[in-house]
């Protein structure tokens, strides 16, 4: 009797709690919609239509919480029976904001497609690269083999250590062009990120023969086209496919001059994928191996850059998280300083959603109340940044906390197609801003500039002496 009693209690104990849980995330769906009504309330008297005065407001950070708040609490997932890409076919567009149900989406890969096939066969000039694959026997050959080629020793062995030297010089550097007593000033995608990546490509991939800023511009430019042209903007695809072009002799030259070596040297990637080429493996011809490091190219130096300057950016703007930061850097407390800067990524991400496409009709969030079919064809929008502020799975989502689990975090997406190089940007990120974080007096010395791209162009600091 006391076994069903005490069933009963913890039955109705935890019906109780969800729907306090519940509740709560209501509560926070009306003040969002409080926040949006006085959004559009300020941009009423501007210039131009509504929509267009505030879509500067939902496109920031800050924006887009509100926004995915009241649709987590009201419309969870939110159907609307029209394209609104252009770049990637599509019948409708659905877009999800609970956790559980983008990571449903990110992981049935069978019933949800990756959808850049076409584009990166246009980069590659014939064939797909991965990213761009369902799972199958391509996918699976490509990827083992990259995978014995990118070993994850490489990147607590090889590749952040390397960055972490790169950073120290970078912000000395700084610190003597301005004077002993000046301090230091330092624009950081220019004179830290940006080039530390493009450093990775050329040491770790094995791909010299192009300068820096070349590198940064092509895989830029590929990175735009692929990911954020969702309007198919013509000049976007103009400057990618004469990138593209470029890259792909680039590579070839690089694969060609390495061959003519016999193969020998540096123990990097290239280097690797021509030892699986000369003992058979399938897939590794000098096309393939190609357009593996094409793919990988593409992702490293914008995905660096702009993840490790908008956690700053972030960290800037808020002055507790920042001293944080700063004492952990200089105690040396690496784990710490990470925390700080993935929780910064949180609020400030790379981007607010991951796209799919419904290869067929299909239920998500089946056998609960916000159950929804997702017609063929539609392309699903899973708002990855609504994700990391669900208040039934993540608790006090809104505050800054550096005790958070890496699973609550879902940076480089989820599922079998999450981010290629997710160790080495782990890795990676902390290492370049920590040398940057320890110096004492860090500050911001101007407001990031994008210069109208996806991509931070400019983020200025100082430090003091």
């Amino acid at each position: 009797m006391n076994l069903v009693l005490n069933g009963v209690l913890a039955a109705l104990g935890a019906a109780l709690n969800a729907l306090t849980a519940l509740l709560g995330v209501w509560a926070k769906g009306f003040a969002a919609l409080g926040r949006l009504g006085l959004l559009a309330w300020r941009a009423r008297g501007g210039e131009g239509s509504l929509s267009a005065r505030l879509a500067p407001q939902l496109l920031a950070p800050e924006g887009q919480r509100a926004l995915f708040a009241a649709l987590r609490a009201f419309w969870p997932t939110l159907r609307l029976d029209r394209a609104l890409v252009k770049a990637y076919p599509g019948a409708a567009t659905v877009l999800v904001t609970r956790r559980a149900d983008v990571i449903e989406v990110l992981r049935r890969d069978a019933d949800f497609e990756v959808v850049y096939e076409p584009r990166m066969r246009e980069i590659t000039g014939g064939a797909n690269f991965f990213l761009g694959m369902q799972p199958g026997e391509d996918y699976e050959r490509d990827t083992s083999a990259m995978r014995l080629a990118m070993r994850r020793g490489d990147v607590a062995g090889t590749v952040a250590p390397r960055a972490a030297a790169l950073a120290e010089a970078a912000v000395t550097q700084a610190g003597a062009q301005a004077g002993a007593q000046a301090g230091g000033a330092l624009d950081v995608p220019r004179d830290l990120t940006l080039p530390i990546a493009a450093d990775i490509v050329e040491r770790y991939f094995g791909l010299p023969g192009a300068a820096p800023e070349q590198r940064i511009a092509w895989s830029t430019a590929m990175f735009w086209y692929l990911f954020g042209d969702l309007g198919a903007d013509a000049r976007v695809g103009a400057e990618a496919l004469a990138a593209a072009a470029a890259a792909r002799d680039w590579i070839d030259g690089a694969i060609a001059a390495r061959k003519r070596a016999g193969g020998g040297g540096a123990d990097d990637v290239l280097g690797r994928c021509l030892a699986l080429q000369a003992a058979g493996a399938p897939g590794m011809d000098d096309r393939g191996v190609r357009d593996n490091l094409i793919g990988l190219f593409i992702g490293a130096i914008p995905t660096l850059s702009k993840a490790a300057t908008l956690a700053l950016d972030e960290l800037l703007d808020r002055p507790d998280a920042l001293r944080g930061a700063c004492a952990a850097a200089r105690a040396g407390d690496d784990a710490l300083m990470a925390q700080h800067v993935w929780e910064a990524l949180r609020f400030r991400p790379l981007n607010p959603v991951v796209y799919r496409r419904a290869v067929r009709a299909t239920r998500i969030a089946a056998s609960t109340l916000r159950a929804r079919t997702i017609p063929e064809g539609a392309l699903v929008f899973a708002a990855t940044h609504s994700a990391m502020f669900d208040g039934l799975d993540i608790p006090t989502p809104d505050r800054f906390r550096t005790d958070r689990p890496w699973s609550v975090y879902i940076h480089w997406g989820y599922g079998m197609h999450a981010c290629f190089g997710g160790a080495i940007n782990r890795a990676v990120i902390p290492a370049m801003l920590k040398p940057l974080l320890a110096r004492p007096g860090l500050r911001r010395a101007g407001a990031r500039d994008d210069g109208g791209t996806p991509f931070p162009q400019s983020l200025a600091v100082r430090f003091d002496a």
